[in-house]
């Protein structure tokens, strides 16, 4: 295989993450429709999505221990067929709590198939413009809201949410299936772009448990954590909060959908920029803006405003997550990457659980999301002190054991 290989990898991996991630945070779409149908709480359904990211995090956790073992094909083949499967039984359910489970449970563990073990893989073929690389797969996950949820939108309009829901799982199938044969591990040692072997100083010699153990796993770990807790609500009550707002229902649509654009930018942007500048710097900027625009919603009412909220709020968030896997690379080297983004991945899970459920529970109390933004801002802000923490990078000063 040659090198120029590793773009088809960016290709698969920014394809899958946009399929899976956009299926799974389509619920924010189909939220009020289920709502309105089954008369089930907004809290009720949103806390499928809580589950949706504590499985995430458990299985991102188990899914990159199986990649560092076996490789990236058979783990996102499993995950293509679960994640069809899991949205096909989920739009047949008939009770709350079997679609908690169903779609709650089995989405979160197909998406977790993707994500960590194709950016993990990526960072295994750069070696050089790794942020970029690494920014373009995680890019899918900006495209999904600009096309998996208008065309989950669309499909609810033209027929009904169950139709809607289970038309995305077929086409789950169709176009994850193919790719995933596409999905190869780098040539043996290869690191450099002139296909030198790697440099021995590229592994530290960690195990895991000394890994997981580190000042670097710690402020990683921890960091990763607040930055999502702190946006994920205002991602997944975003459409519902337009639209208390007075906003029209496709209208709010669009405006998660020019988050997903921005996030697309946002996600070249930054990862140019944290290989010119330092992913530290750039990480810390980002989560200090992202802070400062989740609080400014609460001043916002008018469509434009919206919008242009829209363009800031996730030009940055698109653009600060994938930082965190290229310093796990840094920090760790090759040989554990799975494993290392993994357990990272699991942190950041459980603070991704927190918004949709804490969002629900603040609506149905207050019938506002005003408290909602409030306490994302200042969580945002946390997740940028914790950042400031980071040890110096690898290539400055040898890592710290446990």
């Amino acid at each position: 295989m040659k090198l120029s290989y590793r773009w088809v990898i960016v290709a698969a991996g920014a394809l899958m993450t946009c399929v899976a991630i956009g299926a799974m945070f389509s619920l924010a779409i189909f939220l009020e429709p289920m709502s309105l149908d089954t008369g089930w709480s907004r809290a009720g359904i949103s806390s499928a999505m809580t589950l949706n990211f504590l499985v995430m995090g458990l299985g991102g956790f188990a899914w990159g221990a199986i990649y560092d073992r076996v490789g990236a094909r058979p783990v996102v083949f499993a995950g293509a067929l679960l994640l069809g499967l899991a949205l096909v039984l989920a739009s047949r359910t008939g009770s709350l709590t079997v679609f908690q489970l169903t779609y709650g449970v089995l989405v979160g563990l197909a998406a977790s198939a993707f994500f960590a073990p194709m950016i993990a893989l990526t960072t295994a073929w750069f070696d050089t413009n790794r942020s970029l690389a690494v920014s373009l797969v995680s890019a899918g996950m900006g495209v999904a809201p600009m096309t998996i949820s208008p065309f989950a939108r669309w499909l609810i309009t033209a027929y009904d949410w169950r139709a809607a829901m289970f038309d995305i799982g077929v086409m789950a199938w169709v176009l994850l299936l193919p790719v995933a044969f596409l999905v190869r591990q780098p040539p043996a040692a290869v690191a450099a772009t002139d296909g030198a072997p790697a440099p021995a100083t590229d592994d530290p010699g960690m195990s895991v448990g000394q890994a997981l153990r580190s000042p670097q796993f710690l402020v990683l770990g921890m960091t990763f954590f607040a930055c999502c807790a702190a946006h994920s609500g205002p991602i997944f009550h975003m459409v519902s909060y337009a639209m208390a707002c007075g906003v029209a229902p496709m209208a709010a649509v669009s405006i998660y959908s020019v988050e997903g654009l921005a996030g697309l930018g946002g996600r070249l942007l930054y990862g140019v920029l944290g290989d010119r500048l330092g992913v530290k710097p750039v990480l810390i900027t980002g989560l200090l803006i992202q802070a400062a625009v989740i609080s400014a919603y609460l001043a916002v009412s008018r469509l434009e405003q919206f919008y242009v909220l829209a363009v800031i709020f996730g030009a940055t968030y698109g653009g600060v997550m994938p930082l965190y896997a290229v310093l796990a690379r840094e920090y760790f080297g090759p040989r554990i990457i799975g494993t290392v983004f993994g357990a990272a991945t699991m942190l950041s899970s459980l603070g991704m659980a927190f918004g949709p459920l804490a969002g629900g529970m603040i609506y149905d109390a207050y019938a506002s999301y005003s408290w909602l933004f409030i306490g994302s801002a200042l969580v945002g802000l946390g997740a940028a002190g914790i950042a400031i923490a980071f040890p110096p990078q690898p290539s400055r000063q040898r890592l710290q054991m446990a």
